[in-house]
Parts: structure tokens; C-alpha cells; sequence
């Protein structure tokens, strides 16, 4: 199994540091989410200070950002890395979609899917000089001149992953993307009833294979040195299985398991700002479908039962002052994960 580790996008100067690190220490991709931060200038500095690990995006918000302003930070980001960016993109929710960005919200599986068509269009014009000439229902893209294409890299075009918790997008990933970029608030019962079948399904109507298509994701990984570090962690797990719990369209992973009430609460307490009493709506029962959490003696056979057999990448976060040998041999454990 893969590794992937978290940059610290809130301090641009720790970049190049915390990816060098977790190059050293083994791990297969870094990657910058998109919270309080934008995603891709943090790569920037990571993909010059590294030689060997993947940087990605998991993910960055599609919608509110132009197909061809994307290209072109994927662009600059794959010839800065030589190779090693991983473009991935999410659509985040109705809500924050018309009311953070103030960005229409129409059929968001379709269109995603068509922007990640209209992405490889582009790329193609700038690497083999193909006419851009990409006419879709969402978005059309019809001129290049030489003033503005940044021309060959001579690389592979940079692939493509897409965030997906819902059955439409699910599907779309799977047809039209190079890799899925798992929710973490799935339970493994989700991704063995639902997910992978669902996969299996459009990648074989597709003509693609498991072999040539990645699954990240698709739960929490909560570790550390000591108990009281792995409770902590579990802890913060908690809040984001609440805060996640409370979104209406994510409602199908507690459905699956009878716990449709509780989304309906959580949701409910969502929408009167009570953010901070809902995790204690969470009981460790419901925790534990969540996330795989041990010591870092035992996080590897925790990932494996959690997530073994499932998914190629998980996401691992080392505590503040964790020892090179600690990180490298738990990297390496997780690594032998199938």
C-alpha cells in the first residue's frame, strides 16, 4: 500500500522541509488540501525541493476556477516536478458552492467529469500541438495561440484524480479520471457494498483495469507514540465524522449503516451552529467505522484491517517530534499493507 503525507499548507516557508522529510522517509506522494488554503503553491516549493515522491492536489475545488487556470497550475506544477504532479479535483457541496464561492450549482457529476475532459484537451494542445477544440455542454474551449500555450514539456500529461463520495460521481471517476480520491468518511463496509462494486462496474464498461486506475482515501487514520497521543488524534477524528455526518449529500455512508437518524440530528445542529456539541453525538462504536487508529507499533495491522485489500494509498500524520526511524519503519510497515 501507498503512503501519502500531508504538507503544512498554512506555512509556505515548512514546505520544502515536510516534503523532503517525507521523501527521506519513504513515503510514495505529499499532497496539499484545500481548507483555509489554496493547494497549489505549496506543491511549488515541495516539487523543488524533492526528486523522487508524487506531489498532489487532494484536491482542489473545481467549480469556481476556470478549466484553463487549472491547466495551467498543472502545467507549471508537472514541468517544475518533472513529472510527478497528480492533479486532483473535488466539487465540493451545494452550499458552498452558491454560497462560499457564489458559483451555480448544475449537475455536478457531468460537469465534472466534462471538465476533466476539457483539462485533457487542453493539455494535448500544449503538448502535441492539437487543435483546441473542445465543445461541451459546461464548457467550450476553442482558442490557443502561440502567445499563450506554454508548449511541449516533453512528460506525460499530468493524471487526473477525482474526489467522489456519491454514486454519479463514483461512476464518472471511474470512466473518465486516472484515479479516485476517496471521502474519508466511509466505513469499510461502504467501500466493499458499494464502492468498489460500483467501480469494478464502469472501469470494465470502460475498457480500464484496477492496474491502471488508483483508489485513495476512504477513511481516517488516527496514530501516535502512546495512548493518550491515539486517543488525541482519534478525537479530532470524531469532530470531522460529525461535521461530515451533518452534509445531507453524505448521508448514504450512515444509511448503510442504519444510522440515518443520527445524520438527520447532526444535520439538524449543523444548521443552528451547535458545531461545537456534535461530536459528542459520535460514540465510539460509529468512531471506530471511521478510522483505523493504533500505535505506531500497531497502525500498520490497524490500516490493514481497515483498509486492506481495498484501497492503493492511504494518508498518514506523524505527531510533532516523532523520530526519522519511527516514521521510516512505520511508512515501511504499511507499505507491506495489500
Amino acid at each position: 500500500m501507498r503512503v501519502s503525507v500531508g504538507l503544512p499548507v498554512e506555512d509556505w516557508s515548512a514546505c520544502a522541509a515536510a516534503a523532503r522529510q517525507a521523501e527521506e522517509d519513504g513515503a510514495d506522494c505529499v499532497t496539499s488540501n484545500e481548507l483555509r488554503h489554496e493547494p497549489f503553491t505549496p506543491l511549488a516549493f515541495a516539487a523543488l525541493a524533492t526528486e523522487r515522491v508524487q506531489l498532489a492536489t487532494s484536491v482542489a475545488i473545481a467549480f469556481p476556477r476556470s478549466p484553463m487556470v487549472v491547466a495551467n497550475h498543472a502545467w507549471d506544477l508537472q514541468r517544475h516536478s518533472r513529472g510527478r504532479f497528480i492533479l486532483g479535483l473535488g466539487s465540493q457541496v451545494k452550499a458552498h458552492n452558491e454560497r462560499r464561492f457564489s458559483t451555480p450549482w448544475i449537475a455536478p457529476a457531468a460537469r465534472l467529469g466534462e471538465y476533466v475532459q476539457a483539462l485533457r484537451a487542453i493539455f494535448r494542445c500544449w503538448e502535441n500541438g492539437e487543435k483546441l477544440d473542445f465543445r461541451g455542454k459546461f464548457y467550450n474551449f476553442t482558442l490557443m495561440t502561440p502567445e499563450f500555450s506554454p508548449g511541449p514539456q516533453n512528460l506525460s500529461l499530468p493524471p487526473i484524480a477525482m474526489a467522489a463520495v456519491g454514486p454519479l460521481m463514483l461512476k464518472t471517476a471511474a470512466r473518465v479520471a486516472d484515479s479516485v480520491r476517496l471521502h474519508s468518511f466511509a466505513t469499510r463496509e461502504y467501500l466493499e457494498n458499494v464502492v468498489r462494486p460500483m467501480l469494478n462496474e464502469e472501469l470494465n464498461a470502460a475498457g480500464k483495469s484496477w492496474e491502471n486506475f488508483e483508489v485513495t482515501g476512504g477513511g481516517f487514520v488516527a496514530t501516535g507514540p502512546d495512548d493518550a497521543s491515539v486517543r488525541a488524534a482519534a478525537e479530532k477524528v470524531r469532530y470531522r465524522v460529525a461535521f461530515y455526518g451533518s452534509t445531507p449529500a453524505y448521508r448514504a455512508v450512515f444509511d448503510l449503516h442504519g444510522l440515518g437518524a443520527l445524520g438527520a440530528k447532526l444535520t439538524e445542529m449543523s444548521r443552528r451552529g451547535a458545531w461545537s456539541e456534535m461530536a459528542m453525538q459520535i460514540p465510539d462504536e460509529v468512531l471506530d467505522l471511521f478510522v483505523a487508529r493504533a500505535r505506531y507499533d500497531g497502525i500498520a495491522e490497524a490500516i490493514a484491517r481497515r483498509f486492506g485489500g481495498l484501497v492503493d494509498t492511504v494518508s498518514i500524520d506523524f505527531a510533532k517530534g516523532t523520530d526519522a526511524a519511527t516514521r521510516r519503519d512505520v511508512i515501511t510497515a504499511i507499505h507491506e499493507v495489500r
